[in-house]
């Protein structure tokens, strides 16, 4: 795993981190904490926009943070600082402790099972996640106005710019408990996107498109996305409302990445415990139609969610949560684990690289054959609103997209409301394209939802 050192950017270097942990769990034990976990952090990075090629800014960053938790029995304290300084540490985790001190018991408090932590080997786990990006803000900015002239080469339509931006950040931790475990490491995501405006006056329609990865070296070219960013612009010209009615629905690859994080957070730890989720109390359930399986991978080389150990410092394991549409496994930190009666899956901070995938799909089920499968209905490429309900699984957004007659696209849609049951949406779902996008670390293609009522004029 590569060590983080000052000629990569940072201020601090991984020793200097590790000293400082030791020492922050010296200090607790020395004031009486019977357990403590600590992180320290630093990142940095730079950011540019311009809009219609003139520049609207740059931005540098660096911030460093040290976090630490302690417990006096069962009773719970954490205290955070930006300082680094000897007297300021100290302050931190004294802090940490007066807090503990006068907080109730929690019988769930403390830190992971020892047998649930990440050995040092594991720890150790190269990922390949540090990529460093030399960008000065001179080149930066070339990209992103080579970017945003390509959205405006694209078609005389284009009228205007939200603008484009280039983004390069690094960062590295160390973190440490009292029960032994060490482990850290350095990471990157590096990001070109656009935001192109088709049309004049009332007719105007805007979208955008990005490229993110961990190395510079495999974004897409500047010219890629601003193209790509124009022809989606121009696709919504001309867009009409629909009649209200009951039809199927195909979710566009990077909204069904929303789709499954909305998932996730129906069977994690937190909103099954307080009994807050429509799939409480679904483990060996179906909540997915009986094609589709959903596998996690935390060790995939440069994933955008790929973790040797969780934020706790357990250790992630690859698996398969959902085995033709049943719930595996759930997503659990040790605190919601406990609560639940269970055993810590390593999701304190979230799930890691998950893959939908199904039984049905073949290499040929691209958009045009999933078009061609939603014969009549709504083709969904943009979700607007906050819309589900995760105590009854109530989903309700609004929606732009095309819509399909006959399996090809007949016109653009804008201002309608789509509406159905997410558990009934993904039980009921009909095929799943071929065409996989990865977005937050969640890997799928376009998904073809039986039916749903689609509110229009």
């Amino acid at each position: 795993m590569t060590t983080a050192t000052t000629a990569q950017g940072f201020a601090y270097t991984r020793e200097q981190f590790q000293a400082l942990v030791d020492d922050v769990l010296q200090h607790a034990r020395a004031l009486g904490a019977s357990e403590a976990a600590v992180e320290v952090s630093e990142g940095c990075g730079l950011s540019v926009s311009v809009r219609k090629g003139s520049l609207e800014h740059v931005e540098r960053n660096r911030d460093k943070s040290l976090g630490v938790t302690l417990y006096v029995g069962q009773r719970r304290g954490n205290a955070s600082s930006s300082d680094f300084s000897r007297e300021a540490v100290e302050q931190t985790v004294r802090a940490a402790y007066d807090i503990a001190r006068f907080t109730a018991e929690d019988p769930m408090a403390g830190l992971p099972e020892a047998d649930d932590l990440a050995t040092p080997q594991e720890a150790a786990r190269d990922l390949d996640l540090f990529h460093p990006w030399a960008l000065d803000a001179d080149t930066a900015v070339d990209i992103a106005r080579r970017c945003e002239a390509a959205a405006f080469a694209t078609d005389g339509q284009i009228t205007n710019s939200e603008g484009a931006g280039v983004s390069a950040q690094q960062s590295h931790f160390w973190a440490g408990n009292s029960r032994g475990f060490r482990g850290g490491y350095a990471s990157s995501r590096h990001s070109i996107s656009v935001a192109p405006i088709a049309g004049r006056g009332a007719g105007m329609q805007r979208d955008a498109w990005y490229s993110s990865m961990r190395d510079a070296a495999e974004l897409a070219s500047p010219e890629a996305v601003g193209r790509y960013a124009a022809e989606r612009a121009l696709s919504r010209l001309r867009s009409r409302k629909v009649q209200t009615c009951e039809v199927p629905v195909l979710f566009e690859s990077p909204l069904v990445a929303g789709l499954l994080g909305s998932l996730v957070q129906a069977i994690s730890g937190g909103a099954l415990y307080r009994k807050a989720s429509f799939l409480v109390d679904s483990l060996g359930q179906s909540v997915m139609a009986p094609h589709l399986d959903l596998d996690e991978d935390p060790h995939q080389p440069k994933g955008k969610a790929s973790a040797p150990f969780d934020d706790e410092g357990v250790r992630t394991t690859k698996r398969r949560v959902i085995d033709r549409g049943v719930v595996r496994g759930y997503f659990l930190s040790s605190y919601s684990a406990r609560k639940l009666g269970m055993r810590t899956t390593g999701h304190a901070g979230g799930s890691q690289n998950l893959r939908l995938s199904s039984r049905l799909t073949r290499p040929t089920d691209d958009l045009d054959a999933m078009i061609r499968k939603l014969d009549r209905g709504l083709f969904v490429t943009e979700l607007m609103g906050q819309g589900l309900n995760l105590v009854t699984g109530d989903y309700s957004r609004g929606a732009a997209g095309f819509w399909v007659e006959h399996g090809r696209i007949a016109h653009p849609v804008h201002e309608v409301t789509i509406a159905g049951n997410l558990r009934t949406m993904l039980s009921e779902a009909a095929a799943l394209g071929a065409d996989e996008y990865t977005g937050g670390g969640k890997t799928t293609g376009s998904l073809l939802v039986a039916r749903m009522t689609v509110a229009g004029s």
